[in-house]
């Protein structure tokens, strides 16, 4: 079960919620069901909006970088899952190398890592940080705002393994999302497994992939528990060939935001739904909340100034945008405060580790918080209770659920990926 954390949310139930809590004991058997077939990512976090009549995911990260925003008691699930997790996929050696991202001036990530690695030592793993940045030749100790450190040393590859002076890791575990391509050093290792693996990286990964595979897991739970999938789904439609900077391709993506757009507002008239649709077109590779806008007519596209061009035609790596997901936009219900908030749920092999808000302050109910200004705050768990909640309804638990389904997408969409690409580097 979901642990019992405090939500932003009062008042009376909501139907959708009542409908997933009444339910909790078939969908929490439909995926033990699942997990039983499918194997997990080694961890994900889930960006989920909540807007009351409908609850979806709006994106989901396979290297996920915020374990700094977690509590101490969450970080306690996440290291027990965890350990499990990488000593099934190297059962005789318990050392693991974390690489992350060579962001060497980003604090806030490196906190992160930090708080990651401390994570994993608790689950009884020897763990050190191994950079892959090209210019990093020797270790670097880099302070951190809350007093404590982490130390970067360069990787150092041998007969085909990644590892460190004196520090031969059964594991290699990777907080690197690959965007700009497989760096070097971790091509062709021998012997020694790699979580995620490296098609999990968004060099390979579509979110429209993943948001097809994630239609069809909502609409396998909705059978099993009677629940309308679109409820819990967001709609979405794939448009490539694009280039931003010329504009090219505007005219289809106008068509394909027009066409998403024309089928929500159908099924707001049939729920009785009186919000104005919108759509959220995003980089079909990006990550970081870069390549992101909000379109509420298509016909906003004839005019896109230079500067929203510019925002979408380059992304994290300098990568270029030339295929989007236009995604059915998912209003808003939640504030911290004055802010708009979200919950971003983030999971250990499956597990759900705990959860936190997203929140900006200059944002709107229709607008990608992802972005600069964007504030952080942990979900408490509920007073007196240490995980699952004994007494009044888990509020955070139809997060947990919409989590764990997006993140059995991901794991099926890694199968689905992994014979094609092992087969790629055969050749």
């Amino acid at each position: 079960m979901a642990p019992h954390l405090l939500t932003a949310l009062s008042g009376p139930l909501g139907a959708l919620e009542k409908r997933l809590l009444n339910a909790a004991p078939d969908i929490e058997r439909w995926f033990a069901r699942q997990w039983a077939v499918h194997r997990p990512p080694v961890y994900s976090s889930v960006d989920v909006r909540n807007a009351g009549f409908k609850l979806a995911p709006v994106d989901t990260n396979l290297f996920p970088g915020g374990w700094n925003n977690l509590t101490p008691r969450m970080l306690e699930r996440a290291a027990e899952a965890a350990a499990g997790a990488l000593r099934r996929a190297a059962p005789c050696n318990r050392r693991v190398l974390l690489v992350p991202e060579n962001h060497t001036r980003n604090l806030h990530y490196l906190s992160n890592v930090a708080r990651l690695r401390q994570a994993l030592l608790a689950g009884g793993l020897d763990v050190r940080v191994g950079s892959v940045l090209p210019d990093l030749t020797e270790p670097l100790a880099v302070e951190l705002p809350d007093g404590g450190s982490v130390l970067l040393e360069p990787v150092q590859r041998e007969h085909g393994r990644l590892g460190l002076p004196g520090f031969d890791p059964g594991l290699v575990l990777l907080n690197h999302d690959l965007s700009a391509g497989i760096p070097p050093q971790l091509q062709g290792l021998r012997d020694q497994p790699v979580l995620p693996p490296l098609h999990a990286g968004w060099h390979v990964r579509r979110k429209t992939t993943h948001f097809a595979r994630y239609a069809e897991v909502a609409r396998e739970l909705g059978e099993a528990i009677g629940l309308d999938e679109w409820l819990i789904t967001p709609d979405f439609e794939a448009c490539d060939g694009l280039d931003f900077s010329s504009g090219t391709g505007l005219e289809a993506l106008q068509a394909r935001v027009d066409a998403l757009l024309t089928r929500v507002r159908h099924k707001y008239r049939a729920l009785g739904v009186a919000d104005e649709p919108f759509a959220i077109v995003k980089a079909d590779n990006g990550t970081y909340g870069m390549g992101v806008m909000t379109v509420r007519d298509a016909a906003e596209l004839d005019k896109l100034n230079r500067r929203t061009r510019n925002k979408m035609d380059v992304i994290k790596d300098g990568q270029r945008t030339t295929s989007v997901i236009v995604q059915e936009g998912v209003p808003t219900c939640e504030r911290v405060g004055e802010a708009m908030a979200e919950p971003v749920v983030y999971l250990m092999d499956g597990q759900v580790a705990g959860g936190f808000y997203r929140t900006h302050a200059e944002r709107g109910v229709d607008e990608n918080l992802n972005a600069p200004g964007a504030r952080f705050v942990s979900m408490a768990c509920a007073e007196g209770q240490p995980g699952e909640g004994v007494g009044g309804a888990n509020r955070f638990y139809p997060y947990a659920v919409i989590a764990r389904l997006a993140t059995l997408a991901a794991s099926r969409e890694l199968e689905a990926e992994q014979a094609p690409v092992k087969a790629c580097e055969a050749a």
